[in-house]
């Protein structure tokens, strides 16, 4: 298996397997079990690795710690400054991007621990600037159910300030923080970090309901026309499947439950359906058309939220590594 192929937990479990087992022990410490248990199984399924492999995954995580400490330590700009002499640009990207993504998590890290009702509880009554950056730093499926409970003048404005969003103030971070850590009773701690923004609030519509989505959109389109655009670019949706290479497509079905597949071909258009069987076995297709033909009485709602869980493979194998994901047929993909 190639290396540019391998997801994040196989990279994470070959680190570890580098380490030994007295330094891996100490890691494992600092983990949560979910963690533990995921690194677990990939370390026993893990592969004999060669050795050229194993010098670009400890090479690739070298560069990301160094990235890391340059960023907490001095900033963004300086990090993107000295990032790009030591690596050049394209390569300073990447590692702000990834290193990025970590850090952000660990500001109002006591959210992820939090179910979105609880959340939600102690931050309706707060002002939408407030709602948004909060929201910027729980994972997308709380900030999906918490902007779908909003009420409708709200989300919208919710919305829209969550996708201009960029950066925020690392006392201001903090002050937000603490009032709804005390609220919650927790512990957390905050970064400067960029907050919000478009591929953000992409990512929250990717996850919230169908129903809501339509809602929103609709809304945002009289508000603000060129905003509800700019984010409905950046999602992923059924249809785009359509859109993806026959390997990406491939590796998902592989992935999917074949009864939500049948179900989310029920209403699709002719574009995904001639997609998804033309990258299948003769044996499957005849398959999941049989189940289709007895598919009676179905809700659309139900084929919706079929649609939505295909979709969640879909991203999640994409961050991955493992699927390429691309918009209207528009990315040039270099094999």
């Amino acid at each position: 298996m190639a290396l540019e192929g391998r997801s994040l937990a196989e990279k994470s479990a070959a680190i570890i397997s580098i380490l030994g087992t007295d330094d891996a022990s100490v890691v494992f410490k600092l983990l949560k079990e979910s963690e533990i248990e995921q690194l677990s199984v990939e370390l026993a399924r893990m592969p004999r690795l060669k050795e050229d492999e194993l010098d670009t995954i400890a090479k690739e995580f070298t560069e990301c710690c160094m990235a890391r400490k340059i960023i907490t330590e001095g900033g963004m700009d300086y990090a993107k400054s000295v990032l790009e002499k030591a690596f050049g640009a394209q390569q300073a990207n990447n590692l702000m991007e990834r290193v990025g993504r970590t850090l952000k998590t660990q500001a109002f890290g006591f959210l992820r621990k939090v179910d979105y009702k609880s959340l939600m509880t102690v931050i309706q009554n707060e002002h939408p600037q407030t709602l948004a950056l909060i929201l910027s730093y729980a994972n997308a499926e709380q900030a999906s159910q918490i902007i779908a409970s909003l009420p409708r003048e709200v989300r919208v404005d919710v919305v829209e300030r969550i996708a201009n969003m960029e950066r925020a103030q690392p006392h201001f971070i903090k002050i937000v923080e603490n009032v709804v850590e005390g609220k919650l009773d927790t512990t957390g701690m905050a970064d400067m970090m960029e907050v919000g923004g478009l591929n953000y609030i992409a990512d929250i519509m990717n996850h919230v309901d169908r129903g809501t989505e339509r809602d929103i959109f609709d809304e945002l389109t009289i508000k603000n026309p060129e905003l509800a655009d700019s984010v409905r670019k950046l999602m992923f949706v059924f249809e785009d499947i359509a859109y993806l290479d026959p390997m990406s497509i491939q590796r998902f079905i592989r992935e999917v439950d074949s009864k939500d597949l049948a179900v989310a071909l029920k209403a699709a258009n002719e574009e995904v359906v001639n997609a998804i069987f033309s990258n299948m076995s003769a044996r499957m297709r005849d398959s999941i058309r049989t189940d289709m033909e007895y598919l009676r009485n179905i809700r659309m709602r139900d084929v919706e939220e079929a649609q939505q869980r295909v979709v969640a493979v879909i991203r999640r194998l994409e961050e991955d590594g493992e699927v390429v994901i691309s918009k209207d047929g528009k990315d040039d993909i270099l094999v």
